[in-house]
């Protein structure tokens, strides 16, 4: 894509463009734009936040999988748990618990399970 269309279809995000918003955190996905995906993030882009998270995760970044659950992104509070699983790692478990997320929930209680 030329500089010139990324420049229109990132205005037509701007305006509000939902489709022209998700092309554009599709293309900064392939790109590894981080900084892209999360100024989409901020301007509310839930593509935009799963893109990000499916890219932390594949990084294991658990700063920015944080980073996406303090924004409410349910695909990076379930790689967090299952991160937090793997290490076994309670206390992170039992704060994406408290903050409602199941797939922590059902961690915790495998774990817990298994220590018995």
């Amino acid at each position: 894509m030329s500089t010139p269309e990324l420049a229109a279809l990132r205005r037509l995000a701007e305006d509000g463009n939902e489709e022209a918003a998700s092309r554009l955190a599709v293309l900064a996905a392939e790109r590894g734009d981080w900084e892209e995906l999360w100024r989409l993030v901020d301007a509310g882009s839930e593509d935009a936040a799963n893109l990000l998270a499916e890219l932390a995760a594949k990084r294991r970044d658990v700063e920015q999988l944080r980073r996406l659950v303090d924004y409410g992104n349910e695909a990076a509070a379930n790689r967090l748990a299952e991160f937090a699983a793997e290490k076994r790692d309670f206390e992170e478990l039992q704060r994406l618990v408290d903050e409602g997320n199941e797939v922590a929930a059902d961690e915790l209680s495998k774990l817990i399970r298994d220590t018995k």
